[in-house]
């Protein structure tokens, strides 16, 4: 079984798949730039401002973590545009959250000041949301490609991840 699991920065994503993949004992798959940046030694803002001036960047990520998750037999594909990059999922899940609760999460997850998070983050979705229609013809603002969509608002990792395992 393969599950893509997508949804933007700290609606849960990464922590979701690991669940799902753990409940389920599936390979989980996660390459992001957050990998890339520690594979170049490079921060993770210094990805963000390169990508938005060269397609490389969200090309290696997505064509590496699209290749591992075909070479899989079984995974968890969790990433920002999996239901999109991985057309042939067994289950396809998008989760949502207010951008207000997603930059609480960051900010829990990675400690920093929230009014910068939430302005970071807003500014991420528009790039990253501008790029993904440039390189991929993808709106990511457009999840039916989804089988499954969560509002992650108000529930816990468990809940989501119950959610999805009654989907399986």
């Amino acid at each position: 079984m393969k599950i893509a699991i997508s949804g933007k920065s700290g609606c849960g994503n990464t922590t979701i798949s690991k669940l799902v993949a753990e409940k389920l004992g599936l390979q989980f798959i996660n390459f992001t730039f957050r990998n890339l940046a520690v594979e170049k030694d490079l921060s993770l803002a210094d990805i963000i401002e390169k990508a938005k001036t060269d397609d490389w960047w969200d090309r290696e990520v997505d064509t590496r973590q699209v290749a591992l998750a075909r070479e899989a037999g079984g995974c968890v594909m969790g990433s920002r545009l999996a239901i999109w990059m991985l057309p042939e999922a067994d289950l396809k899940v998008y989760l949502k959250a207010t951008e207000e609760t997603r930059a609480k999460r960051v900010q829990k997850r990675e400690g920093g000041n929230l009014s910068e998070i939430a302005a970071f983050t807003k500014m991420r979705d528009r790039e990253d949301h501008q790029r993904y229609l440039s390189l991929y013809g993808i709106d990511n603002d457009d999840y039916s490609p989804a089988g499954l969509v969560i509002d992650t608002d108000d529930k816990t990792p468990e809940e989501i991840t119950a959610l999805i395992l009654a989907k399986c």
